[in-house]
This record gives C-alpha cells, structure tokens and sequence, in this order.
C-alpha cells in the first residue's frame, strides 16, 4: 500500500508548531534563568540561527519523505508557513508572559535594553551626544514592543520578513531532480 505524501503547507504546520513550541521553551527557560538574558544581542542571534537551522533540517526532511525532490515552489511554501506557524506560538507565548505571567518583565527588560544601548553607544564614543529626549524617546519605543499591541504589530511585520527568508530558505531547502533534463 502506497504511503500518500503530505502536502507542503501539512507538512509545514505540523514543524512551525514544533518549533514555536521549542523556542517557546527556550524563552521560558531563559526567563526562569535570567530574564535579562532575554534582550541580550547573543540570545536573539542564537534563537535566530537555531530557529533558521530547525526550518532547514524540517524541510530536508520533509524533501526527504516525498522522494529526495522538491521544487523551489514548495520549498518557499513550507518555509513561508513553518515561519508563520512557529512565529504565531511564539508570539502568543510572549503576549502571555509579558502581559499574563509577569506584567511588571517588560518594564525591567526595557531598563536593561537602554543601559546595554547606552553601553553600546558609550563604545563608539556617541553616547554623550545624546539627550535626555532622545533616550526617553527610546525608552518609549522599546515600551511599545511589549505592549499587547506592540506584539501584534511585531508579528506583522516579522511577516514581511518571513517572506523574505522564506525567498532564501527555500533556495536552501529545494532540489532539482537532475535526472529528467535532457
């Protein structure tokens, strides 16, 4: 009896909510740790290699199972929604620890995202041409990304960003069976 493949978007939400589900772990984990580890610039460039590599390692898995070829086409629609679907949980995930769990985090994650800023910006020699309204108008900024609003607009426009590694993953993920050129 012949096994009937599933469907790239199948395929892709079945793995986005595997790995929504591990980076949501990974954040809560952090959180009980250290929560200041959760705006420190090596967490988010390890959470964006690891959440990048689990798309690629899906979706060679996936091209494996429906016979080791997968065009480009595909390829950019599994990406595109296992980005989506693993985006989604997170988001929900975030919305409910900053908003459910512990309102007060975001104000204390604010705080250390302007002093590692500030820190930054005292290296380049910059940080003492900056005002006092400059900083609050940051301040402010980095407030409205935790807010309930705020999260949703970050989805959407991780959206668009979606889209466009989706563009390079897919690249990644696609084979060409060279067998049928002639």
């Amino acid at each position: 009896m012949e096994q009937q493949s599933t469907s790239p978007a199948m395929a892709a939400l079945k793995s986005g909510v595997i790995i929504g589900l591990v980076m949501l772990v990974i954040s809560f984990l952090i959180y009980f740790i250290d929560y200041s580890l959760l705006v420190a610039a090596w967490y988010g460039f390890a959470v964006f290699v690891l959440f990048f590599g689990l798309v690629i390692y899906f979706g060679i898995q996936y091209r494996k199972e429906i016979g080791g070829f997968m065009p480009y086409g595909p390829a950019f629609q599994f990406a595109f929604v296992t980005l989506i679907v693993s985006g989604l949980i997170s988001t929900l995930g975030n919305i409910i620890l900053y908003q459910l769990i512990d309102p007060g985090l975001s104000e204390l994650l604010v705080k250390v995202q302007l002093e590692n800023m500030l820190a930054m910006l005292d290296n380049f020699g910059a940080g003492d041409n900056i005002s006092s309204d400059q900083i609050n108008e940051m301040r402010t900024e980095m407030e409205d990304a935790f807010t309930f609003a705020g999260q949703i607009k970050g989805f959407g426009v991780s959206l668009i960003i979606y889209a466009i590694f989706s563009l390079i993953l897919g690249a990644i993920i696609k084979k060409r069976d060279k067998s049928t050129d002639f």
